[in-house]
């Protein structure tokens, strides 16, 4: 969680720790897949046809499973500070949201393992990627970076 310091402020990134690449993840379920289908046509061969329907939903299924996987590893938390404002950009699901609002009437709580950042008219919940301790360090250290 490295803050990016510059003369009049910071910047801050926080994405998902994804393990395995994209592709990677396609390799694997489409091997995943083939084993599946090989097996159902065996089964078939040997007159057991109905558990071809099943294999075929279960790879449906892990299609899905990639799907909504994919739709969420490139999501991401932004939060900038720079001559007083504070812009927070959130990725989540290929949609991405703006938010700005005054530094100094922001207001940085930890609530139930949640960040929660208060502006006057908004709320919004930082750290989602990060885990317990991570977050308690992170909302330390936005709340001191916010009081700079």
């Amino acid at each position: 969680m490295p803050f990016r310091d510059g003369n009049a402020g910071f910047s801050l990134t926080l994405k998902r720790n994804c393990s395995i690449s994209p592709a990677g993840l396609a390799g694997v379920f489409a091997a995943l897949a083939l084993v599946v289908v090989t097996i159902g046509v065996g089964f078939a061969i040997a007159g057991a046809w109905l558990v071809l329907p099943f294999a075929g939903l279960e790879v449906l299924l892990l299609a899905a499973a990639y799907v909504v996987h994919a739709r969420h590893a490139a999501d991401y938390e932004r939060i900038v500070l720079e001559s007083g404002r504070l812009t927070v950009e959130v990725g989540q699901a290929q949609q991405t949201s703006r938010y700005e609002m005054e530094a100094r009437r922001a207001r940085v709580c930890f609530e139930e393992q949640r960040v929660v950042l208060r502006g006057a008219r908004e709320q919004l919940e930082l750290g989602r990627h990060l885990d317990a301790d991570m977050r308690v360090r992170f909302a330390a250290e936005l709340q001191k970076r916010l009081r700079i």
